[in-house]
């Protein structure tokens, strides 16, 4: 998995741990209290809220390999409840941005920059998945944060899949090795896109709005880089493999 290398991507990352650790406290307790709560007849009062956070701190400390179990059912659940909150902009492409079924029962997210290396390597994971299973759907977000040349390529990458020309630009640019303005040129003239209108397509500030759009859906996701996958309820990072994707699939339809 690539690093990204925007700030915002690294801004929140020294903190994460010490406020998920807190969280998994806050919730240990909380849960411990209204479960007394629905058990016991009267309102718990300040003491035995006192005394019940005094059982969990000691209980933990007693037993700290609940730590990371806690913090790990926390971090699902957070990213469960922002999954949902996104899902609708998530699984819905920017014009033919994606491949694979029309009426698909289980989307595949692939957020991905064109000058990484682990996201062309995904490539014939994901072309295997659709060509395997006639139920999914691959939806292409272009998340360009490793330079300006991965900018021009989702541009032109955006303006393909206005042409409903999306799938041969991006196999094709892939094909090309390292990104950029002449392999970018080169796989748009093969997607039947010329050269003026990349280099147009480039030069505009259209498609801002849609990678603006995408960067911020990577960091409500805690993407840490290139290839981030959201399946279902799920958030793979990194170039997983076919039976990860796979595997991914079949929990999200199981749901």
């Amino acid at each position: 998995m690539t690093d990204p290398h925007r700030p915002e991507f690294r801004a929140a990352l020294s903190n994460r741990m010490i406020q998920m650790t807190i969280g998994v406290f806050a919730f240990i307790a909380a849960a411990a209290g209204t479960a007394l709560a629905m058990q016991a007849p009267a309102p718990v009062n300040a003491a035995d809220r006192t005394a019940i956070e005094k059982i969990v701190h000691d209980y933990i400390l007693e037993h700290p390999e609940i730590i990371p179990q806690a913090i790990e059912k926390l971090q699902a659940n957070r990213m469960t409840s922002t999954i949902e909150a996104n899902r609708a902009t998530l699984e819905k492409p920017y014009a033919g941005a994606w491949e694979g079924a029309a009426n698909a029962d289980v989307t595949v997210v692939e957020f991905f920059d064109y000058a990484c290396g682990y996201c062309r390597a995904s490539l014939p994971d994901l072309a295997k998945l659709v060509g395997s299973d006639a139920k999914v759907r691959i939806v292409y977000r272009e998340l360009p944060i490793l330079s300006e040349a991965s900018n021009d390529a989702a541009k032109v990458s955006l303006l393909a899949a206005e042409r409903s020309q999306y799938m041969a630009y991006h196999k094709a640019l892939y094909g090309a090795g390292k990104v950029s303005r002449d392999t970018i040129v080169a796989a748009a003239a093969k997607a039947g896109i010329t050269k003026s209108e990349a280099e147009a397509a480039m030069a505009s500030a259209k498609y801002d709005a849609e990678i603006q759009s995408n960067i911020a859906l990577a960091q409500e996701l805690k993407a840490s880089g290139t290839p981030t996958f959201v399946i279902g309820n799920q958030v793979l990072n990194g170039a997983v493999g076919f039976d990860a994707l796979k595997s991914g699939v079949a929990t999200a339809r199981g749901k």
